[in-house]
């Protein structure tokens, strides 16, 4: 069976990245191609055993493209007996914004409004909304360097999505923003807080006496223990229904103590039952 990934989403999110790391693992990828051309192409190949893992970029940001993209997903679909797709690249618009000023590169929709690429990126998020809601998978790429893009990708195109459930767990703070491609965010805000213990405050949750002293208190066992029990509840469904990914988000203050004690304990937890369960602790570096 061939693989099929139809990689698209806002300009300067890292498609071109994503696209290296795809070719490095054995993807055959062609980038900007035409949303109506898909279909042709992947008839063309349809008889060669030479392509079995299929990489496309397409850009579609305009209406009438992403009805063209959205024919085209639905054909492949219905006439073809391909594992297929569809990844979402999502940025901040600050982030983006950082980036472009950076490379001093032109968005695409730059023109349409005298230059100000701000209001490019807002047109283009809103062209694009309906793609990121169709889309199989999205992945915010503010706060990802290119390893943790690849990572991420990883995870996405190594598993197996058919029999197991794609569990990724992160630790975040609320102080440097919510991650955007989060399926569930919990605030353990509520639970006591390592950082007001001096002995504690330059440590994380990695380090034994934090992780210890966070679930020393009944309501964080508590907690701990609903929030499993949710999750084994919801995963079967979501597979049953052709989900294959789950993102849970913990969140704290800063990111590093109370969250990411939480995203461990969980990451052991579904470790224990899952084959593809991963960690992402997204702001235990920062200050």
């Amino acid at each position: 069976m061939k693989d099929i990934i139809l990689l698209t989403g806002v300009s300067g999110a890292g498609k071109s990245t994503a696209m290296g790391f795809m070719e490095d693992i054995g993807y055959y990828c062609i980038d900007n191609m035409p949303a109506e051309l898909i279909s042709t192409f992947i008839s063309l190949i349809e008889n060669s055993d030479r392509y079995s893992k299929i990489a496309i970029v397409a850009d579609v940001r305009s209406s009438g493209v992403y009805t063209a993209f959205s024919d085209a997903v639905a054909g492949l679909v219905d006439s073809y007996d391909y594992n297929v797709k569809t990844i979402f690249l999502d940025i901040k618009n600050h982030v983006a914004l950082k980036r472009y000023k950076l490379t001093r590169r032109k968005h695409p929709f730059a023109d349409k409004f005298n230059g100000s690429i701000e209001q490019a990126l807002e047109y283009e998020r809103e062209v694009l909304s309906r793609v990121r809601q169709n889309a199989d998978y999205v992945i915010d790429t503010s706060d990802l360097n290119s390893n943790q893009l690849r990572n991420r990708l990883t995870q996405i195109l190594l598993g197996d999505e058919k029999t197991i459930m794609n569990i990724h767990v992160m630790s975040f703070g609320f102080k440097h923003g919510i991650p955007n491609d989060a399926d569930f965010v919990l605030d353990v805000r509520c639970l006591p807080n390592p950082y007001w213990i001096e002995s504690m405050r330059s440590k994380t949750g990695l380090d034994k006496e934090v992780y210890d002293y966070v679930f020393s208190f009944d309501e964080s066992v508590e907690l701990l223990e609903k929030l499993k029990g949710l999750l084994d509840y919801l995963n079967p469904l979501y597979i049953k229904e052709g989900k294959s990914q789950i993102v849970i988000a913990i969140g704290c203050t800063g990111g590093n103590h109370r969250s990411v004690a939480f995203a461990e304990a969980l990451k052991d937890y579904f470790s224990k039952k899952w084959d593809n369960v991963t960690v992402n602790h997204r702001d235990i570096d920062r200050k």
